[in-house]
Protein backbone atom coordinates (compact mmCIF):
# COMPACT_ATOMS: atom_id res chain seq x y z
CA UNK A 1 0.00 0.00 0.00
CA UNK A 2 1.10 2.95 -1.26
CA UNK A 3 2.54 5.73 1.73
CA UNK A 4 0.27 8.81 1.91
CA UNK A 5 1.07 12.12 3.75
CA UNK A 6 -1.31 12.94 6.38
CA UNK A 7 -0.61 16.82 6.24
CA UNK A 8 -3.63 18.80 4.86
CA UNK A 9 -2.52 21.37 2.61
CA UNK A 10 -4.49 20.41 -0.15
CA UNK A 11 -8.39 20.69 -1.02
CA UNK A 12 -10.84 18.57 -3.36
CA UNK A 13 -14.43 20.29 -4.15
CA UNK A 14 -17.21 17.93 -4.83
CA UNK A 15 -20.17 18.72 -6.41
CA UNK A 16 -22.99 16.60 -5.78
CA UNK A 17 -26.91 16.99 -5.60
CA UNK A 18 -29.22 17.74 -2.58
CA UNK A 19 -30.00 13.54 -1.80
CA UNK A 20 -26.30 12.34 -2.19
CA UNK A 21 -24.83 15.10 0.48
CA UNK A 22 -27.74 13.97 2.81
CA UNK A 23 -27.19 10.41 2.33
CA UNK A 24 -23.17 11.23 2.95
CA UNK A 25 -23.97 13.94 5.92
CA UNK A 26 -25.99 10.48 7.40
CA UNK A 27 -23.43 8.17 6.82
CA UNK A 28 -21.21 10.45 8.48
CA UNK A 29 -23.23 10.98 11.12
CA UNK A 30 -23.64 7.20 11.81
CA UNK A 31 -19.29 6.67 11.62
CA UNK A 32 -19.51 9.46 14.27
CA UNK A 33 -16.99 11.26 11.25
CA UNK A 34 -16.99 14.77 9.71
CA UNK A 35 -18.38 14.32 5.99
CA UNK A 36 -14.89 15.34 5.32
CA UNK A 37 -13.38 12.29 7.24
CA UNK A 38 -15.58 10.16 5.94
CA UNK A 39 -15.21 11.00 2.46
CA UNK A 40 -11.47 11.24 2.92
CA UNK A 41 -11.48 7.31 4.39
CA UNK A 42 -13.93 6.31 2.04
CA UNK A 43 -11.43 7.61 -0.78
CA UNK A 44 -8.30 6.16 0.46
CA UNK A 45 -9.65 3.02 0.93
CA UNK A 46 -11.35 2.63 -2.14
CA UNK A 47 -8.17 4.54 -4.11
CA UNK A 48 -5.94 1.45 -1.98
CA UNK A 49 -8.08 -1.30 -3.38
CA UNK A 50 -8.36 -0.07 -6.81
CA UNK A 51 -4.53 0.48 -7.14
CA UNK A 52 -3.36 -3.02 -5.38
CA UNK A 53 -5.76 -5.06 -8.35
CA UNK A 54 -3.47 -3.27 -10.96
CA UNK A 55 -0.37 -3.32 -9.20
CA UNK A 56 0.30 -5.93 -6.84
CA UNK A 57 -0.79 -9.90 -6.70
CA UNK A 58 -0.02 -12.23 -3.99
CA UNK A 59 0.55 -16.21 -4.96
CA UNK A 60 1.46 -19.08 -2.75
CA UNK A 61 4.10 -21.20 -3.07
CA UNK A 62 2.06 -23.62 -5.45
CA UNK A 63 0.26 -20.39 -7.29
CA UNK A 64 3.83 -19.05 -8.14
CA UNK A 65 5.63 -22.35 -9.38
CA UNK A 66 1.99 -22.49 -11.78
CA UNK A 67 2.68 -18.36 -12.79
CA UNK A 68 5.72 -19.38 -13.83
CA UNK A 69 5.38 -22.60 -15.78
CA UNK A 70 2.57 -20.64 -17.72
CA UNK A 71 4.86 -17.75 -18.24
CA UNK A 72 7.88 -20.42 -19.50
CA UNK A 73 5.19 -22.70 -21.90
CA UNK A 74 6.08 -21.95 -25.89
CA UNK A 75 3.50 -19.84 -27.79
CA UNK A 76 0.82 -21.73 -28.77
CA UNK A 77 -1.24 -20.81 -31.85
CA UNK A 78 -4.71 -20.06 -30.89
CA UNK A 79 -7.14 -19.72 -33.92
CA UNK A 80 -10.41 -19.37 -32.27
CA UNK A 81 -8.60 -16.73 -30.11
CA UNK A 82 -7.51 -15.02 -32.92
CA UNK A 83 -10.69 -15.12 -34.64
CA UNK A 84 -12.51 -13.36 -31.43
CA UNK A 85 -9.86 -10.83 -31.02
CA UNK A 86 -10.23 -9.71 -34.45
CA UNK A 87 -14.04 -9.47 -34.72
CA UNK A 88 -15.88 -6.29 -33.67
CA UNK A 89 -17.06 -6.33 -29.86
CA UNK A 90 -20.43 -5.20 -28.33
CA UNK A 91 -19.06 -1.61 -27.67
CA UNK A 92 -17.32 -1.12 -31.41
Amino acid sequence: MPQVSLAKNQRIDVRTSGAVKELLQEAARADHKSVSEFLLDAGITAANQALAARHRFVLDEAGWQAFHEALDRPVQHKPELKRLLSEPGLLD
